[in-house]
């Protein structure tokens, strides 16, 4: 019996062993490089509402930015720091995957796309959100489909997966459209707003801030017409299993946690800073579908997040 209780208290020693924080020694990679440093840096938008932007007392806040916090405190908690320094640098749509992969950011904290071709680039956290492209306009210049837009101007953001979506479908069906790049999101709506583009391609849920945002909201309107959905995810560097894992399992357990309904509803259903619009958007089926069985995939076919109505047109355009 005495053998059988030292045993016992062996093994219980050791499995409290197991679920220590991370030594120094274990540590490779970004996990070693942030708790070196005692700091970890973000990578943040200036203008993705609700993602992630800077509100008017100059504070980068935003659903991403929440969930990315959600991810430090776990990461604080495995590297057994008493306290990690959240360091936030500003990235572009056209900047921000050079910067994860060359070490300057550790985390994107943003609204970006996760497909195939940048996976060859860099790696994505759990899906956080799944959007559709569609195309916004003033409604007096009754932009309906994409076919409404041969022969005009169209505005993008540089960097982004809708710019190359747009380029690509105006080869296809030869639109002869006007392609317009702007910098970042704000500017693309500013070129809409001031006439000198007819319409603006971006994801769904960004177009609907931007219109909540507007002087006259009801100057405008999304199409009903989904280019394609995708899913959104938080961006970390490639070939860097360690970090991959202590951040997918961080956010998988917030998903599983009521915590992600809180913090969806603080930023899609509630009123935001700085101006207190309320986007008004439920999370959608497809999405509660995600975050039930996450998944880091951005190839569409691999996870249940295409409405059927959508699957069907797919099909008919094929």
């Amino acid at each position: 019996m005495k053998l059988t209780r030292i045993a016992a208290t062996l093994l219980s020693i050791g499995a409290l062993g197991s679920m220590s924080p991370a030594t120094a020694q274990e540590l490779t990679g970004t996990l070693a490089k942030i708790k070196k440093a005692g700091s970890i840096t973000l990578g943040v938008r200036d203008g993705s509402v609700p993602f992630s932007y800077l509100d008017d007392k100059q504070q980068y806040q935003g659903y991403s930015i929440d969930l990315c916090m959600k991810v430090v405190t776990a990461l604080q908690k495995h590297l057994g720091l008493s306290q990690l320094k959240v360091v936030m640098n500003p990235v572009t749509s056209a900047n921000r995957i050079p910067l994860i992969a060359n070490g300057t950011v550790d985390l994107e904290c943003g609204s970006t796309t996760n497909n195939l071709e940048r996976q060859q680039q860099v790696a994505f956290a759990p899906t956080m959100f799944v959007i559709g492209n569609r195309i916004l306009s003033k409604k007096t210049a009754n932009i309906k489909t994409l076919e409404d837009l041969r022969g005009k101007t169209l505005v993008a953001t540089a960097g982004t997966s809708t710019l190359k979506q747009m380029t690509i479908l105006n080869k296809e069906k030869n639109l002869g459209m006007n392609i317009a790049i702007a910098k970042d999101h704000p500017e693309s709506f500013l070129m809409l707003e001031t006439g000198r583009a007819v319409a603006e391609a971006n994801d769904d849920i960004l177009l609907a801030s931007q219109v909540a945002s507007a002087k006259n909201p009801g100057d405008y309107e999304i199409t009903k017409e989904a280019l394609s959905v995708e899913p959104y995810g938080i961006m970390l560097r490639r070939n860097d299993p360690a970090f991959k894992k202590a951040v997918d399992d961080a956010l998988v357990r917030l998903y599983k946690s009521d915590d992600i309904n809180r913090i969806y509803a603080k930023w899609f259903t509630a009123p935001i800073p700085p101006k207190g619009i309320n986007l008004n958007f439920p999370m959608p089926p497809q999405l509660k579908a995600v975050l039930a069985n996450p998944t880091d995939s951005g190839d569409p076919a691999a996870y249940a997040a295409v409405p059927e109505a959508q699957k069907t047109s797919d099909k008919k355009k094929k």
